[in-house]
């Protein structure tokens, strides 16, 4: 478990890791906001299918590829990066920030459609 990553620069990372993604998707992110909070809620570990695991992320929202043109206009895609249980699993400030960039990665996934078989994330 590594302590050394102050919650403002936990939230300089996740940023940091949003602005090194490629254009071409970065450009396609529409309508999804990226929080971090502390700690998964009781239902955000409900959507864990195993309970050995911590939850380092989740994606809230209607993935892309699931969205009808006659859809009525949502409340914005969340994308939640769980600073808690990440610092936890994490051996080394490099391995938190390698954790971090990671996280957001593979949520982003869910965003476009992807599953978690389908993500090396």
């Amino acid at each position: 478990m590594t302590r050394d990553i102050s919650p403002h620069e936990f939230e300089q990372l996740v940023e940091q890791a949003l602005d090194e993604l490629p254009p071409r998707f970065a450009d396609l992110l529409q309508n999804v906001v990226v929080v971090v909070e502390d700690e998964p809620s009781d239902e955000d570990l409900d959507a864990l299918e195993d309970d050995q695991n911590e939850l380092l992320g989740l994606y809230r929202g209607i993935a892309l590829p699931n969205r009808t043109f006659d859809m009525l206009p949502a409340l914005p895609d969340q994308i939640a990066i769980f600073s808690g249980p990440i610092l936890r699993v994490a051996r080394s400030r490099a391995a938190a920030v390698r954790e971090i960039r990671d996280t957001v990665i593979h949520e982003l996934g869910h965003y476009f459609g992807l599953h978690d078989e389908e993500m090396i994330f």
